[in-house]
C-alpha cells in the first residue's frame, strides 16, 4: 500500500494534526496552497506542492522554493478544479492507494462539501480516501464493510446517502439494526448509530454511502 498525506488549506487543528502524524507514516506528502503553512508549522517536508498560491504568505513560498527536491504543480486561479481536486489527481497519478486528507473540513462549507464529493472518484478507482479532523473521519463505501470498535475514530457511526438511493441496507452488531432497508437523500434515519460490541457490519445492494465516524 502506497500512502499519501494531503494537507489542504482549510482550518486545521495543529495540535491534533501533530499527534496524529506521530503515529502515522506516509510515503508521499502533498501540500495544497494555503495548507503549505500548516505543513511548515508541523515540520513536514512535502514531496509536492499544488495550487494557485493565491492565499499563501510570500515568505512561506520563498522558504519552500529553495528546496530543490520538491515538485511544484502551479496553476492559475481561474480554473475548473479546486486545488484539492488537483492534489487528489496527482496522488492518484503517482500510484497512491490510500489517501488521507487533513485541513478539508474547517472554514468554508462549500469547500468542505466539495471535498467530500471528491472522495467519489477515488472510490471508483479502488483507492481508500479519508477526510480527517479532530472529531470526524469521513469516507465512502459502495458495499459490504466491517467496523471494529478498536479501529473507530469515535463511538458514533453515521451513514448518509451520496447517491439518490441506497437500497437493501442491513446493519448487524449495531445498537439500531436494520434489515434490507432502502434510504434516499432527505432522511436522517442512519445518523448516530453505535456498535453494540466489538464488531458490526453493513451490507447493501446498490448505491454509495457517506460514512462519518465521530465523537463528541
Amino acid at each position: 500500500m502506497k500512502r499519501c498525506l494531503i494537507v489542504t488549506g482549510g482550518k486545521l487543528d495543529l495540535s491534533f494534526a501533530g499527534c496524529f502524524l506521530e503515529q502515522e507514516v506516509f510515503d508521499k506528502v502533498i501540500a495544497v496552497d494555503a495548507g503549505l503553512e500548516a505543513v511548515k508549522a508541523l515540520g513536514l517536508e512535502p514531496d509536492m506542492i499544488v495550487g494557485d498560491f493565491d492565499t499563501v504568505k510570500p515568505e512561506i513560498l520563498e522558504y519552500y522554493r529553495s528546496r530543490e527536491h520538491i515538485i511544484w504543480d502551479t496553476h492559475q486561479p481561474e480554473k475548473d478544479e479546486t486545488d484539492t481536486e488537483l492534489a487528489l489527481l496527482k496522488a492518484q497519478a503517482i500510484g497512491c492507494t490510500q489517501i488521507v486528507i487533513l485541513g478539508a473540513t474547517g472554514g468554508r462549507m462549500d469547500h468542505m462539501l466539495g471535498n467530500l464529493h471528491l472522495l467519489y472518484p477515488c472510490l471508483q478507482k479502488g483507492i481508500e480516501a479519508y477526510i480527517l479532523d479532530r472529531q470526524n473521519r469521513m469516507y465512502l463505501i459502495d458495499g459490504e464493510h466491517t467496523f471494529r470498535s478498536s479501529e473507530l475514530w469515535g463511538k458514533y457511526i453515521s451513514f448518509l446517502p451520496l447517491t439518490e438511493q441506497v437500497n437493501g441496507i442491513t446493519l448487524t452488531g449495531f445498537k439500531y439494526p436494520l434489515y434490507l432497508k432502502d434510504i434516499e437523500i432527505g432522511t436522517s434515519l442512519c445518523i448516530s448509530n453505535e456498535l453494540e460490541g466489538e464488531e458490526g457490519g453493513i451490507t447493501f445492494t446498490d448505491g454509495v454511502l457517506i460514512v462519518v465516524e465521530s465523537h463528541d
